[in-house]
């Protein structure tokens, strides 16, 4: 969930499993969601486990966010993170399913003649 500067709160858009690939090839990207799948934590906390500065984290977080795998929630000054773990299942669906069709391919031999 999103919370608006207003109080509203809505769903953030579903994740595009490409971005969401994309935003996870990052390896700081990869430790902040790492990190997040634990607890949801401030920029503050976040500087403290990764050791990245405050700026460089802020922007990694809009990635995230707007990958889909991140949501906020303002908790006074600070701005809680959150990881959205229907993001990372849509992923490892697409994953899933090209295993699968490569598992199909392989076991029938299927080759396109030239």
């Amino acid at each position: 969930m999103v919370t608006s500067v207003d109080g509203d709160t809505k769903r953030a858009p579903a994740a595009d499993p490409t971005l969401v690939l994309k935003a996870l090839a990052d390896p700081l990207r990869m430790r902040i969601v790492s990190l997040l799948s634990r607890e949801a934590l401030c920029t503050t906390h976040l500087v403290e486990e990764t050791g990245a500065k405050q700026t460089n984290l802020s922007n990694h977080l809009r990635i995230l966010r707007e990958a889909g795998l991140v949501d906020t929630e303002p908790c006074g000054r600070f701005t809680y993170y959150a990881l959205r773990p229907d993001a990372l299942t849509g992923l490892a669906a697409e994953f899933a399913t090209l295993a699968s069709a490569a598992r199909l391919t392989a076991e029938a031999g299927f080759k396109r003649s030239c």
